[in-house]
């Protein structure tokens, strides 16, 4: 497959996750009291999506590396804990909210690192990816530290950081890479040469 293919796919599928990671979160923060169970089975099938998608955009040879630098491992860590959730749903359960904390912070933090580096570049709205993904983390250590104890408000918390983990996936791809209508790969023209 052709690497304007490849990062095509890779773009469509970080913005699909990006809307069903919204969706999801604003279902938890309107439904805090509905089946958690039906939610951890749907959330492990979302992070195996969110992870072949990470690792598709890896091999898609983005010319700038930024939006898709870190996602070969993370792709494969977001594959494997959905695949655990899935299998031993049971056995996690009591521990959920610490797994989504865990992988949203995880996220959170490689995107403030990106950010950094997209200010490098000369990506002018860098700053808008590090408040996001500033703002994100915030809300995955939230769910980490689980100041609620499981209760309704945790579920709020982890609606909100879907919520946000999906905002912050879509500044990501459409601030960083963009595809013209005959589908062949540009970059953000607001880039600038480093080091001239």
């Amino acid at each position: 497959m052709k690497t304007s293919g490849t990062l095509k796919i890779a773009r469509s599928g970080y913005i699909v996750m990006a809307v069903i990671f919204c969706a999801l979160g604003i279902f938890l923060m309107a439904n805090p009291e509905g089946a958690m169970k039906t939610i951890c089975v749907l959330a492990g099938a979302l992070f195996i999506a969110d992870g072949i998608i990470k690792i598709i955009g890896y091999f898609s040879r983005d010319f700038y590396c930024l939006a898709f630098q870190f996602d070969l491992g993370f792709g494969i860590l977001m594959i494997a804990m959905g695949v655990l959730i899935l299998v031993r749903r049971e056995a996690i359960f009591k521990l959920v909210f610490v797994v989504f904390g865990l992988l949203i912070l995880a996220d959170a933090l490689l995107r403030i690192q990106m950010s950094v580096e997209a200010k490098k570049f000369g990506l002018n709205l860098w700053w808008a990816i590090l408040i996001v993904a500033v703002v994100t983390g915030v809300f995955g250590m939230l769910l980490l530290i689980d100041p609620a104890g499981g209760a309704r408000l945790t579920v709020i918390f982890t609606g909100i950081a879907f919520l946000l983990e999906g905002i912050l996936k879509l500044c990501v791809v459409i601030y960083t890479v963009k595809l013209r209508n005959d589908g062949n790969v540009v970059y953000e023209e607001k880039f600038t040469e480093v080091g001239h």
